[in-house]
């Protein structure tokens, strides 16, 4: 599926149908702090340090050909810029393409 680089639709700051800029922008990854199993969280129980065994947080072997990333393409969003008054609209939609807007 591909998707054209402008496009005509409604602008919330222009409050009228304006041609539009449309953006490719990654979905972004932030790590949680203190979600359960982060090692953050781990740290502060004072686990993950110290002599003997770390277990869970020791060395690992080299990860299988079984045990690799499964996923080929990313999420990504798309940003609508408004050429008349170039405020940008984030469309927060994850989409699982490879290719989204025509080069």
């Amino acid at each position: 599926m591909k998707i054209p680089k402008t496009t005509k639709r409604y602008c919330p700051y222009c409050k009228k149908k304006t041609e539009q800029k449309i953006k490719l922008v990654g979905t972004g990854f932030q790590r949680g702090t203190l979600t359960r199993g982060s090692k953050y969280r781990a740290k502060l129980r004072g686990l993950a340090r110290g002599i003997g065994n770390k277990g869970k947080w020791g060395s690992r072997p080299a990860a299988s050909k079984f045990k690799r990333k499964s996923k080929t393409t990313k999420k990504t969003n798309l940003m609508y810029t408004c050429k008349e008054c170039n405020k940008s609209k984030y469309q927060k939609k994850g989409i699982r393409l490879s290719k989204q807007v025509q080069e």
